[in-house]
């Protein structure tokens, strides 16, 4: 690997708009040169706008542009197997978007696929390393409410419409050959690899899941229950169908309980006895760059991975064992 590693994404699509694409560029000793999408028009627009000296249509011309040491893969998860294989056998490292895949066995032979190459591939479970996960970390191994015995995430949406299911950057996500589910894989993938994060591998896990509302072929309802290994109960409710919004995740402990939003999150809520304390974070304007500066630092061998293919391996095999029938 050079001293600096140059970008290739595949899938340029809205995630990357902001949310990683232009960070590629701020990170030290790391730069997009080339970005791939089969729609020649969109990949053009997409390549001129954020200043990209090269596009392909196709991901192996991408994959094997010499310029190009690393991969990022952000298409939908049903290809992202392909795409890491081929670029792990060309000799170029991965940073594979979340959900890792679409199932359990093809995360399996991804993991098996990088142990054979020796080629570094990394799962873009970003939260984990942007400040505001950094400082909670912080606070439970401090034992700030003492022991953790319970922990609850509660998610909660209003049923999609018909007109913003019909648009194509939503109704992949609710097609389980594409997305390997429904907005369950979509987007429980964040909160369970926090759990991971923060508290560590589960032991047991058992779930269900159902459709409720029929409004699309992906189950809408997902419960599922688990025990640590450390012995941490966790317990988890994501619905697509309520008239109510939430997005809860409460950590209780022997001494207090901590509380905080996944996906708005400003303020960690510290509540103990008689005391309430809340810390509060700005939001990010890129919110992968974090986890990219870890990952260029990784491919560069300055550091060990953020977020290793074995855990987004556990990611997938919780989701499975909530969700299987």
């Amino acid at each position: 690997m050079s001293k600096k590693i140059n970008w290739g994404i595949i899938g340029c699509g809205d995630v990357t708009e902001i949310k990683s694409g232009p960070a590629f560029n701020k990170v030290e000793n790391s730069s997009l040169v080339a970005v791939m999408r089969r729609d020649e028009m969109k990949v053009k627009d997409y390549a001129q706008r954020h200043a990209v000296p090269k596009w392909y249509t196709n991901a192996n011309d991408l994959i094997n542009d010499e310029e190009v040491n690393a991969i990022y893969i952000a298409t939908p998860p049903s290809s992202h197997e392909e795409y890491t294989l081929a670029a792990l056998a060309a000799g170029k490292p991965v940073y594979v978007e979340k959900p890792m895949t679409v199932d359990t066995a093809s995360a399996e032979r991804m993991l098996r696929a990088a142990a054979t190459t020796g080629v570094k591939l990394t799962v873009a479970h970003y939260r984990r390393v942007q400040p505001f996960f950094l400082k909670l970390k912080e606070l439970i191994d401090a034992k700030i409410i003492g022991d953790v015995r319970l922990v609850q995430v509660n998610y909660f949406k209003k049923a999609a419409i018909e007109n913003e299911l019909e648009k194509l950057k939503n109704s992949w996500r609710v097609d389980p050959s594409i997305s390997g589910g429904g907005l369950f894989h979509d987007l429980a993938p964040h909160q369970l690899d926090l759990v991971l994060y923060l508290f560590g591998e589960w032991k047991i896990a058992k779930g269900f899941s159902l459709n409720q509302s029929k409004a699309y072929s992906a189950d809408d309802v997902v419960v599922g229950n688990s025990i640590l290994k450390n012995g941490i109960a966790f317990n988890g409710v994501w619905c697509f169908n309520a008239a109510e919004e939430k997005d809860t995740f409460e950590v209780i402990g022997t001494k207090g309980k901590i509380n905080f939003s996944v996906f708005d999150n400003r303020f960690i809520n510290i509540e103990k006895e008689d005391t309430k304390e809340i810390i509060e974070f700005e939001m990010l304007q890129h919110v992968q760059q974090p986890m990219i500066e870890q990952v260029v630092s990784y491919f560069l061998n300055k550091c060990e991975n953020p977020c290793s293919v074995e855990d987004g391996l556990s990611i997938m095999r919780w989701m499975d064992a909530f969700t299987k029938k």
